[in-house]
């Protein structure tokens, strides 16, 4: 029986989610035995590993699942589930209403079909604020509502999805029991790191065209970035072909780069996470002010 659906070389995230399971599994047993500032710096790796989880293994995991078998897959979102502290099921819906408003602005009724638009929130068909949408997209989006929405065609999933959640706040729960100070402590790491990811996901489309579909993304190129976050540095050509495996997308680059080059696609020489500090998003007045 075929395990992998589309190539071995998914063997990689697949290990790496289990990886980063069992390093949140460390945080906690091993936080008695560090001495506070340790747990500060792992705290940090904590964070910056959830946006890298979220934007890497299980977003390519929506597009292309990982395994042949649907259980398995099935077992992986739950994984995904427990290790990143959200249900996999309603990531995939949230992100699947991304791709149909492809970060799309405002309608006459002042709505976006992408819930996660960096314009939703924004005023006069602008951007809104790097500051605000990265910190206070974690609070925007009833569950509720997205528990219902997956209802409607795939009750099944709908279950599951809660399922997930129930199962990451199981665990949550056994880890308080067994050492409530460190789940304390890691709190708001978590946080931050749902920020993160939001920070990233701002960079991945400031700049972009929303009514281009060949630019609707904004990629960055860096092949240190695009190997460790698995591909996610080509963020426009995952827009343009979101059914493209993470392992073709850089192919996929070159056979469309004269194509992007006239569209105008916007390039980053920094991974999006540090996309504030692009020298191709500063403002073209501040760039002659500095010649």
């Amino acid at each position: 029986m075929k395990l992998f659906a589309h190539t071995r070389w998914d063997i990689a995230p697949v290990l790496a989610a289990i990886a980063h399971l069992l390093f949140n599994i460390y945080l906690v047993v091993g936080f008695e035995s560090r001495p506070l500032w340790l747990s500060l710096v792992l705290g940090g790796f904590y964070a910056v590993s959830i946006s890298w989880n979220i934007n890497s293994i299980s977003h390519n995991f929506i597009h292309t699942p990982y395994f042949k078998p649907r259980a398995m897959n099935y077992a992986f979102s739950l994984l995904e589930s427990i290790t990143i502290g959200f249900s996999q099921t309603y990531y995939h819906w949230i992100h699947m209403r991304h791709h149909s408003g492809n970060s799309d602005r405002p309608n006459e009724k002042g709505e976006t079909i992408d819930w996660l638009s960096i314009y939703r929130h924004g005023k006069n068909g602008e951007p809104e604020n790097v500051w605000s949408y990265t910190f206070l997209s974690f609070f925007r989006d009833s569950l509720g509502d997205i528990h219902k929405a997956i209802g409607k065609n795939r009750p099944f999933d709908a279950k599951w999805g809660r399922f997930e959640l129930y199962a990451f706040l199981g665990l949550a729960a056994i880890g308080f029991l067994y050492d409530w100070k460190a789940m304390l402590f890691f709190v708001p790491f978590y946080y931050l790191g749902n920020c993160l990811s939001s920070l990233n996901g701002y960079y991945e489309h400031l700049n972009g065209d929303p009514e281009e579909p060949i630019a609707w993304g904004v990629s960055s190129h860096n092949r240190f970035y695009n190997w460790l976050w698995f591909g996610n540095g080509y963020h426009a050509e995952h827009h343009y072909r979101p059914k493209t495996h993470w392992t073709e997308l850089r192919t996929f680059h070159e056979k469309i780069k004269e194509d992007q080059d006239k569209a105008g696609v916007h390039v980053i020489s920094t991974c999006h996470a540090l996309g504030f500090m692009a020298k191709e998003n500063r403002n073209p007045d501040m760039i002659d002010a500095d010649v």
